[in-house]
């Protein structure tokens, strides 16, 4: 209150004051103080009236100082009105002259306005090197109020380029002038600054002390509502789960309060996630599926994006695979999304200068060396202009001789040019042919290995399969076994069997796939039923194994080729026997979904390393001997992923070593479109 008595009691004086000066500089700068102090109390339109008439007497007197500063002045009021193009070019005139005068404080403040223009404007880059430009001499003039701008300003710029560190750096550096001149609003906006900066980067302990010293500082509820949420989110990094729900709650009732949905969406994740942690899964779930539709409702793509992990992390507790697998699928597909866009933007902008590049205003500031006024400058514009469209004609004239010359020569060539390109031609035509017969070459190579691999398979594990059923039959033959031992035998006769059975068919497919003559035909058919069948077949070995089986399979419907299908099935599921042990688990399952069908044969059995997860569905054979040294072609899973894909579908497996694997199949539920 006392700031503004003595403020309204200057302005005062100053006006009389300007009343009685002769029309001299005296009174230019006389205006100027009033100038200034109507501009320090937002007297903007009072001020232009003494600009207006202060400009007039200036131009008058020749006096460069006083135009630069009244310009400058000008130029302030245009900024605070939004009148960004009257603005930047107000403080273009201002800074010629201020450069004809050698004054750099005054280049210095019109750098630091046309800074802070373009960061406003979003242009960082520009705004960035405009503001470097300024610091220096800010720093030396010891000129607080400018500085406190200055590093306001390229603190945020900093931040929009996401270079962090510099933010941090110029967000200290603002606090600590803002601390000096007691700028309570510039001290809570450069603390939450640096709250979110070190949150980022995993330095919550800094993070939980700024928003802790906003707290301390400021009782506002459109401030505490926005800490609350951040600061609970803090303390929950370190599971200190008292002070999460403490904020987190204070958080939630400020903002339902205020129907603030963006602090809502943020509290409601946290209190999310904090219950999924605490095992309180029914509250945990209300609060997340809440904060699902707040996301979508907003269009908060990060926070949906931790909304669908805590649901996959919620779905995976309750024992929900089939629905944790669904929010998993959506996180991925977000996630991709959201990358696509960062690199769609990233290639579309010039990487931003860091630091002061020296030439940045070079073109600006070229025409300043001269003490020119402006009516001089236009004259010697006039004079330049002339010259330039004398150069300009000469130029022309030496053009046409140059073109005329150069036609000639393109004339002469012409014919040599057509030659070359004939003989161009002729060598892509061979070289067309030989590329061609290599890949022929190639083709009957790998047709020769097919061969290989056949002869090799067939003469190893067939060979062991039939070998057992032949000795059985003689055995039968003979009459050397008793009712019993032919009873105990069975069980293996099936399995060597089955064995010959299922080898005979990836061969066959494998062989098919090599030659690329796999046709599907696909159709409707019911999952249910190729499940219900395949199990049949597998029951007795895996009774005899002692190895458990849940069917949670659905009836519905899948658009694929049936045959091709019950062979996957087949394969997963003796994958499944082969590598669990007496007493694990194999559970069978289908997802119903709108779009596609997902299946999926999940063992308790031994897993399957990292390392050889990417070698399963390889072209290349890879095989491992089963819990009960079963043996195998490597042969099963490759032609898996090929029957899958010739359906338009996908395959895919999830794996713990010691703990099971999971095999995923997607199929389409009608007939794809280009189809």
């Amino acid at each position: 209150m006392l700031f503004g008595y003595s403020q309204t009691k200057e302005i005062d004086s100053l006006s009389i004051e300007l009343a009685y000066k002769t029309q001299d500089s005296s009174k230019v700068e006389t205006s100027l103080s009033l100038i200034k102090s109507l501009y320090e109390i937002n007297e903007f339109d009072k001020a232009l009236k003494y600009i207006i008439q202060s400009e007039k007497l200036a131009t008058s007197l020749n006096f460069k100082k006083g135009i630069a500063e009244i310009g400058y002045y000008k130029a302030l009021i245009y900024a605070q009105n939004n009148d960004y193009i009257n603005a930047v070019s107000g403080y273009e005139k201002s800074k010629q002259l201020f450069g004809v005068l050698n004054d750099t404080l005054g280049i210095a403040k019109v750098n630091n306005s046309i800074g802070l223009i373009e960061i406003k404007r979003g242009n960082y880059n520009k705004g960035l090197q405009y503001a470097l430009a300024a610091i220096e001499v800010l720093e030396s003039k010891n000129l607080k109020n400018e500085l406190r701008l200055a590093y306001s300003n390229l603190a945020k710029a900093y931040y929009n380029i996401n270079a962090y560190e510099k933010a941090i750096e110029f967000y200290l550096k603002a606090l600590n002038v803002q601390e000096q001149l007691n700028d309570q609003q510039g001290i809570n906006e450069s603390n939450l600054k640096l709250a979110e900066l070190y949150s980022n980067k995993k330095e919550h302990r800094k993070a939980i002390d700024y928003y802790e010293t906003i707290l301390d500082d400021v009782k506002e509820d459109s401030i505490r509502r926005l800490v609350f949420p951040k600061l609970g989110g803090e303390y929950l990094k370190f599971n200190d789960y008292e002070k999460a729900t403490q904020y987190l709650i204070k958080g939630y009732n400020l903002n339902r309060r205020f129907k603030n949905d963006v602090n809502l969406l943020i509290v409601l994740n946290n209190l999310g996630e904090l219950n999924l942690q605490e095992d309180r899964l029914a509250t945990a779930e209300k609060q997340l599926l809440e904060a699902g539709d707040i996301a979508k409702k907003i269009n908060n793509k990060t926070e949906l994006l931790r909304h669908y992990e805590l649901m996959k992390s919620l779905d995976s507790t309750r024992g929900k695979f089939a629905n944790a697998y669904i929010w998993q699928q959506r996180y991925y597909d977000l996630k991709s999304s959201l990358k696509q866009e960062v690199v769609k933007i990233d290639s579309n902008i010039t990487p931003p200068k860091l630091e002061l590049d020296p030439s940045f205003d070079k073109l600006n500031t070229n025409n300043t060396s001269d003490n020119i006024t402006p009516t001089e400058s236009d004259t010697i514009n006039q004079k330049e202009i002339k010259k330039f469209k004398l150069i300009f004609y000469a130029l022309l004239a030496a053009l046409v001789i140059v073109s005329t010359f150069l036609i000639l020569i393109y004339l002469k060539r012409n014919n040599n040019i057509k030659y070359t390109q004939e003989l161009e031609e002729k060598n892509i035509k061979i070289e067309l042919q030989n590329d061609a017969f290599q890949e022929q070459t190639k083709h009957l190579e790998n047709v020769n290995n097919v061969k290989d691999k056949l002869f090799s398979i067939v003469s190893h594990d067939l060979k062991d399969s039939l070998s057992s059923i032949n000795g059985f039959i003689d055995l039968l033959k003979d009459g050397s076994l008793s009712r019993e031992e032919f009873d105990n035998l069975i069980p293996e006769l099936s399995e060597n069997a089955n064995n010959a059975s299922l080898l005979l068919f990836n061969l066959l497919n494998w062989s098919k796939s090599q030659m690329q003559s796999l046709e599907p035909k696909p159709s409707l058919f019911d999952i249910q039923e190729v499940f219900e069948q395949k199990i049949r077949l597998v029951e007795q070995r895996m009774e005899s194994k002692g190895i458990n089986l849940v069917d949670h399979s659905l009836r519905d419907f899948a658009y694929a080729d049936r045959s091709m299908f019950e062979i996957v099935i087949q394969n997963l599921l003796a994958n499944a026997l082969k590598f669990s042990r007496s007493g694990d688990t194999i559970t069978v399952s289908n997802h119903i979904s709108n779009g596609s069908c997902i299946v999926s044969v999940a063992d308790t059995g031994i897993g399957i390393s990292k390392k050889n997860i990417d070698k399963l569905f390889n072209k290349n054979t890879f095989t491992t001997v089963g819990t009960n040294n079963e043996k195998g072609t490597g042969l099963g899973l490759s032609i898996c992923k090929e029957l899958v894909e010739l359906n338009n579908g996908k395959i895919w497996v999830e794996s713990t070593e010691n703990v099971g694997s999971t095999f995923y199949v997607q199929l389409p539920k009608s007939k794809p479109n280009d189809a």
